[in-house]
């Protein structure tokens, strides 16, 4: 039964929104018939007034008054308290009947504006209507409180459930605001999660792909320059060409896997993530494609935790890969520096100094990330941001270029927070684009 009234319900509400109107019209010929009959009923034992087309036309237009409730309910009120008046002031008996219309124009009064005109306009209505009823001579057997008293509580019920209407109305209407705020909001959330993840894929497979190819490209350019003269070392250095291209697939598998992994606890686990525990194995790389790296650490050597380990290993590889590519040395210098908190990495070489207008020009390829520029500092920045660390990098004044970076051992609560999952989701790209510094003596990947 329950059902199927709210069902028929449902069916109203939408026909009346459909076709408002009509209903208008209904509802108003309803009130005019219950005004008619009101106009005739009398107290027992008295005569009803004589002037019946009187009371009918008063009524008709206290009813015609109301078709226009929708656009100015303050006027459908004034005119059918006006009526109503002038009915009781020539006789009628006053009974809810009598009073439907103004009792119909108070409630819309009270659902379509705002609580001073509710109160402005209905207490003026009933005070008027009261003062009538006490002056009418068609309720003279009556106590002066019950002709009072009457009108004021039939006239408080519509401002009443007024008020309940349009508070209803407005506690509907913010519920569905807030839906859709909180919709917009997810979908904005899951937008940026989807570009930061995005993000730190592509900071993964460049650093993998470039340091590797990098690596491997000059450990090829390096056997075919010796091949002739020095056989062996050829030999050896093809031996750990081999190396760099397996270390590469092992990487770039490892980090494809992540992207693949299912949360199902019987997955097969995949490879740690690099740390500086693998800087020797990195130093070795790179000595077999001609460049010697120095590592010195000073301070004592304290526990890092992945994030901050991971990012660590991938900037000193970063700054290494931009060595060995774009900077005519055959040593660089990596040190190590645990103070207090933080952890200090410098990485650095001696090159010849540059032109300083071709050095603008370079930093300023790369703040923009033009594609097919280089993405390697502005990769080095964002990930020690993304831990709360710092990063700078620019020419040396005694010639050459250097790589500062000073990282947390610990990475703060908000960015230890959004990495539940894995330490790569640790580096959840803050979406930064600020101006980065080009490597000075060509350093760029």
């Amino acid at each position: 039964m329950s059902t199927s009234l709210e069902r028929y319900t449902d069916r109203f509400e939408q026909y009346a929104d459909r076709y408002p109107h009509v209903i208008d019209v209904v509802l108003v010929l309803s009130l005019m018939g219950c005004a008619a009959l009101g106009s005739n009923l009398t107290l027992p034992g008295a005569d009803p007034p004589d002037q019946d087309r009187t009371a009918t036309a008063l009524m008709g237009v206290s009813c015609l008054a109301l078709l226009k409730y929708r656009s100015h309910p303050r006027t459908a009120v004034v005119v059918t308290a006006v009526c109503t008046v002038i009915a009781i002031s020539l006789g009628y008996l006053l009974t809810p009947l009598l009073l439907g219309p103004v009792m119909a124009a108070l409630y819309w009064l009270a659902t379509l504006t705002d609580r001073k005109t509710t109160r402005v306009f209905g207490v003026t209505s009933m005070a008027a209507l009261m003062v009538a009823s006490a002056v009418s001579d068609s309720m003279d057997s009556l106590s002066l409180v019950l002709r009072t008293i009457g009108p004021f509580f039939w006239l408080l019920l519509p401002l009443a459930a007024g008020n309940m209407t349009r508070l209803r109305r407005a506690y509907l209407a913010s519920v569905q605001a807030r839906a859709e705020h909180a919709e917009r909001t997810r979908e904005e959330e899951a937008r940026l999660r989807v570009t930061e993840e995005r993000m730190r894929i592509a900071r993964e497979l460049h650093d993998v792909v470039a340091h590797h190819m990098a690596l491997a490209n000059a450990q090829a350019g390096t056997a075919a320059h010796l091949a002739l003269t020095s056989p062996q070392q050829t030999k050896k250095i093809l031996t750990d060409l081999t190396g760099t291209t397996s270390s590469a697939l092992r990487e770039l598998k490892a980090t494809l896997g992540l992207l693949r992994r299912c949360d199902d606890p019987a997955s097969a686990s995949l490879e740690p993530s690099p740390g500086l525990a693998r800087l020797p194995e990195l130093v070795s790389a790179c000595a077999s494609a001609g460049l010697a790296v120095t590592v010195s650490t000073t301070g004592e050597p304290r526990p890092l935790s992945p994030g901050v380990d991971l990012t660590a290993f991938r900037i000193v590889q970063e700054a290494l890969t931009n060595v060995s590519k774009h900077a005519a040395v055959d040593s660089a210098q990596v040190r190590l520096a645990y103070s207090g908190s933080r952890l200090l990495i410098t990485v650095s070489n001696d090159g010849p100094d540059t032109d300083g207008t071709a050095d603008a020009a370079d930093a300023a390829d790369a703040a923009k990330a033009v594609p097919g520029r280089g993405f390697g500092v502005m990769g080095m920045r964002e990930r020690a941001r993304t831990i709360g660390g710092e990063l700078c990098a620019g020419p040396r004044p005694e010639g050459g270029f250097e790589v500062t970076t000073a990282l947390p051992l610990q990475p703060s609560a908000s960015e230890a927070s959004e990495a539940p999952e894995a330490p790569e989701a640790s580096e959840a790209a803050e979406a930064s684009v600020g101006a980065t510094d080009a490597p000075a003596g060509g350093e760029k990947s």
